[in-house]
């Protein structure tokens, strides 16, 4: 009996402890189903999101992994379109309706308000190789300039990605600032401040333009310089800018000038890739073509090419390398190819010294060419010294028209020294 008793006993533990692992063991797999589905929302929800690189000497990369599983995932156009929509609908249902930001502090826009600022995208201002540009009016009363991925646009989506990356970490008053972005119904637009005066090759090329004095001109390349000096200079890593044109130089309101277009960018980080030929025809520096390395020369090659364009308002397009390479065959070439408007008012001295400017930049090797904080010292020098003229010159004026005006009253006072003698007579 005292075995019976015992067999029992053990049976019913044995029972007890195999119900109660069971017990945990199915707990355990519930709890690890409910936590592998929401890391599986979680990793859905981090492709709605363009995330920013935080400026800094630790962030190597170009893109966040997020981005990264976003590319290689859109193997096919149906998964791509999928992912798209909901997208949109997870932001949709978590983010207030007026505007959406996204985790670099970049606002995200609704399609539905972008589509009503630029009255059913009727606005247009512009056609750039992304695709058309509109002026935008926001129910606050701002006003944006939007630039619309076009669907034909092969390069488009990689751009769209630099361009938000880029600029969601560099901010300098000669680039301009991308204020939010887009991705709804399939579309992928970037919203920037408006630039009110247009590009530069408007202003240069267009015949209803306004034509630039010789001073803006001189201002407008010191902004360049500033802008790509920063690039070059001030960011962390150095961005070579790769498609820099007198098209993508656009002026605000105040003649001021800022570096646009940042989708065919790089950060200067070797990643022992061939990127392929990219920049536009007639800006593009030989070595670069001949070698496939672009690096922060290359950009100073292309500034060199708008310097002439200031000086010349030739378009590359219209052999421009031709004018001045025939111009460089005596000192004072340039004079024969200055810009005719300018006729009378450009000081040909400061003409030839930013001439010179521009040659240096263009130098057949890269090594001779200055870096971009010796060009805007050089330009910031003709400036300096053309406004002290002008001061001294408008002194010298001042100074002038105060002794004529002095001698005005003597003589007042003479005559009337002399009239009242006569009274008294």
């Amino acid at each position: 009996m005292h075995q019976a008793d015992l067999i029992v006993i053990g049976l019913s533990v044995g029972l007890a402890l195999g119900l109660l692992i069971a017990v945990l063991i199915y707990f355990v797999i519930r709890w690890h189903k409910k936590h592998a589905h929401l890391r599986r929302c979680s990793n859905e929800r981090s492709l709605t999101v363009l995330p920013i690189r935080m400026n800094g000497i630790d962030a190597s990369t170009d893109f966040s992994a997020s981005i990264t599983n976003s590319v290689a995932n859109l193997g096919n156009e149906k998964e791509s379109q999928q992912k798209k929509n909901s997208v949109f609908s997870f932001w949709s249902s978590n983010h207030n309706k007026d505007w959406l930001t996204s985790a670099s502090g970049i606002p995200r826009y609704p399609y539905k308000d972008i589509q009503k600022a630029t009255l059913n995208f009727t606005t247009i201002v512009g056609q750039g190789s992304f695709g058309p540009v509109y002026k935008a009016t926001m129910a606050t009363g701002e006003i944006f300039a939007v630039k619309v991925l076009a669907s034909d646009s092969k390069q488009g989506e990689k751009e769209f990605q630099t361009e938000v990356s880029l600029l969601g970490r560099l901010h300098h008053r000669n680039l301009v600032n991308l204020t939010g972005y887009c991705i709804d119904k399939g579309q992928h637009m970037l919203v920037y401040e408006f630039m009110s005066n247009g590009s530069l090759a408007h202003l240069l090329y267009s015949e209803d333009a306004r034509v630039l004095s010789w001073e803006e001109r001189l201002q407008i390349a010191l902004d360049i310089s500033h802008g790509i000096e920063y690039l070059h200079e001030g960011a962390v890593p150095p961005v070579i800018h790769r498609d820099l044109k007198s098209a993508n130089i656009l002026l605000d309101r105040y003649m001021r000038a800022k570096v646009a277009d940042f989708g065919l960018s790089k950060e200067e980080v070797f990643d022992g890739r061939n990127s392929g030929l990219k920049g536009t025809y007639g800006y593009i520096d030989p070595v670069y073509i001949s070698t496939n390395k672009f690096t922060m020369k290359s950009d100073i090659y292309s500034f060199g090419v708008i310097i002439f364009e200031l000086i010349t308002a030739i378009h590359p397009h219209q052999n421009l390398m031709e004018y001045v390479n025939l111009a460089s065959m005596s000192p004072d070439g340039v004079d024969e190819i200055l810009d005719k408007r300018l006729a009378g008012e450009c000081n040909l001295d400061e003409a030839r010294r930013l001439a010179d400017i521009a040659r240096r930049c263009l130098h057949r090797l890269p090594r001779k060419r200055p870096s971009v904080a010796e060009i805007s010292q050089a330009i910031h020098k003709i400036l300096q010294k053309k406004r002290l003229t002008k001061e001294d010159t408008l002194s010298f004026a001042m100074s002038d028209i105060s002794r004529t005006v002095s001698r005005i009253e003597n003589q007042q006072v003479e005559l009337s020294r002399i009239a009242s003698v006569k009274e008294k007579d």
